[in-house]
């Protein structure tokens, strides 16, 4: 099951919970697509952190990612749509949630390597959703 590939300069949002369709529509209207390339396809239906980890490690190097977000129940069914973010290159299969209001930023900064997974994943709240650094 590889992994697709994102368009140059976006993240990729991959859809792993097909149980509400409207709610994907509102999740990927709420994104911006700009900065995501979304995939619905089933055959990632309820995959695990795992079994993309091993999947990301077993691709040819210039295809593996650095990062990717996560459209799951979790993000579906909250109302900010909190995507969960995946570490895939420095500390693997580190997480955590960002609202749909914040992932243009988020996206943008991880894609062009402004800053790293850890910096917003430092400063998520208690929930472990990044809502902005310091008093954001």
């Amino acid at each position: 099951m590889p992994l697709p590939q994102p368009r140059d300069l976006t993240s990729l949002v991959l859809r792993t919970d097909f149980t509400d369709d409207a709610a994907w529509n509102a999740l990927c209207a709420a994104s911006d697509a700009d900065h995501a390339t979304f995939v619905s396809d089933p055959r990632f239906a309820d995959v695990g952190i795992p079994a993309l980890m091993d999947e990301d490690n077993a691709a040819d190097e210039d295809e593996q990612l650095a990062h990717l977000f996560l459209a799951d129940a979790t993000a579906l069914a909250d109302p900010q749509h909190r995507l969960l973010a995946l570490d895939l290159y420095d500390e693997p299969g580190r997480t955590f949630r960002v609202p749909a209001a914040w992932f243009p930023e988020v996206s943008a900064n991880l894609c062009i390597a402004n800053l790293d997974f850890e910096d917003y994943a430092d400063c998520a709240d208690a929930t472990g959703t990044f809502r902005g650094f310091g008093d954001g």
